[in-house]
């Protein structure tokens, strides 16, 4: 079988020249198409459902939005486990399926699944779907050098212009925020004025809630002119929440100031981003959607960031905090150093050991064809270029190096011992 096949290869050169041609271009087309990063996506393929319910207790999340949601994910095609998980104001479901699910489809199942099971949820509950990242998606992190500016005027700049801008990038499934301080009008009440004016709690909370919003009315005409009737109630201010009328005591309306504060502040935090000991900062984190190209995510996000810079506030810039990237070009380049390497080193052995160009050359051929047959492989199985993929690449190649060795000596020797004994014919039919 090999003979045949050595012999049909001889007689058609031009049409293995020819494949073998092609399949290096086709590998070349393969290694661009490829998705490439620095860690292999080990994850499972899940889709996680959050649910946020501020101020209620672990136990009161479990048996109110967890278990409700968790019963009903069951009935889910192709689910191989659920799992939940409840905090102190926040609920967690991992819906975890098969491995050969597509997580778009996934993603839609559970929506399907969410909107029949929201009706058993307390009200005002309403779950989310997480983004479409994998747990290696995190690539490339960012901060703000703003010294003129506090944490609370940085995070506003952060969650309103950079993240918003970040997220139109293709391949970016969400930019997360962290570090400052969210702005927020906080009211604080004192009880005994609420027990004088007999105003409770609730009142006071729904009175602020209604008396911040727009209404609409109706076209009016006048003169020809037709004007549009609406009702401007945003709060824009503080002030504009303490004029709040909350009721009324002996014909006295009694506004937000007469019963507490208002003040500008901060959302709770549960934690602070420190950067290397010198103070907070506020940043972002970038994450990749699945089966994308993290190097050129991060180049796209990379460009992005320089556009961005033209529209920020004097004297503020973004840092790096984090870039993938460095791990991914120093993989890629210790497989092409590797390459070179193998290539010089195999073409001296045999140059060396044969005083043969030839047999040198034909293993010079070998190397790259061989390589790039691999990477076809690779996007064949949908299997990403990252440091244990490339390393596999890297250590085949010593294999297929030895390989070749043996091979071309192998065959110059039986050319070798095949002219010889030609010669030594020809030359006893002379004598």
């Amino acid at each position: 079988m090999v003979q045949k096949l050595i012999v049909l290869a001889l007689r058609n050169r031009l049409i293995v020249l020819l494949a073998a041609a092609g399949m290096f271009a086709w590998g070349l087309y393969s290694v661009k198409q490829n998705p490439i990063d620095a860690i292999p996506d080990l994850s499972e393929n899940q889709v996680i459902v959050f649910t946020e319910w501020m101020g209620r207790s672990p136990q009161v999340i479990e048996d109110q939005v967890t278990y409700p949601l968790v019963s009903n994910l069951q009935g889910i095609p192709k689910i191989r486990n659920i799992r939940g998980s409840s905090m102190f104001g926040m609920s967690f479901v991992y819906v975890i399926f098969e491995d050969n699910v597509d997580i778009y489809w996934a993603r839609t199942r559970v929506l399907e699944r969410l909107n029949f099971a929201q009706r058993l949820l307390p009200q005002g509950v309403t779950p989310t779907l997480g983004p479409d990242g994998t747990g290696v998606g995190h690539i490339y992190w960012y901060h703000l050098d703003a010294p003129k500016m506090d944490l609370g005027e940085q995070r506003a700049l952060q969650d309103w212009y950079i993240k918003f801008a970040l997220q139109t990038v293709p391949g970016v499934a969400e930019v997360a925020s962290f570090g400052g301080f969210e702005k927020q009008y906080q009211l604080v009440i004192d009880p005994v004025k609420l027990q004088y004016y007999n105003i409770s709690l609730m009142d006071v909370m729904n009175k602020v809630k209604a008396n911040n919003n727009d209404v609409g009315g109706r076209k009016f005409e006048m003169a020809d002119m037709a004007y549009i009737i609406r009702g401007l109630g945003y709060i824009k201010n503080k002030e504009d929440i303490e004029n709040i009328a909350l009721g009324n005591y002996n014909g006295i309306p009694v506004r937000v100031r007469d019963v507490g504060s208002v003040q500008m502040g901060g959302d709770l935090r549960l934690g602070i981003f420190d950067m290397d000991g010198k103070g907070e900062v506020v940043g972002g984190i970038v994450v990749m959607r699945y089966n994308e190209n993290a190097d050129r995510v991060i180049r796209s996000v990379k460009a992005k960031i320089k556009e961005l810079e033209k529209g920020l506030p004097e004297g503020v810039t973004l840092k790096t905090s984090y870039d993938r990237s460095t791990l991914i070009e120093e993989a890629v380049e210790s497989v092409k150093g590797t390459l070179i390497e193998e290539m010089i080193a195999v073409s001296l052995i045999v140059i060396i050991f044969l005083f043969h160009w030839r047999s040198a050359l034909i293993i010079l051929i070998q190397l790259p064809i061989s390589v790039a047959v691999g990477f076809i492989l690779l996007q064949a199985f949908g299997i990403s270029s990252n440091i244990m993929s490339l390393t596999g690449i890297a250590l085949a190649i010593g294999v297929v190096v030895d390989d070749g060795i043996v091979m071309v000596e192998n065959a110059y020797r039986h050319i070798s011992e095949a002219q010889v004994a030609k010669r030594q014919s020809s030359n006893n039919v002379n004598s």
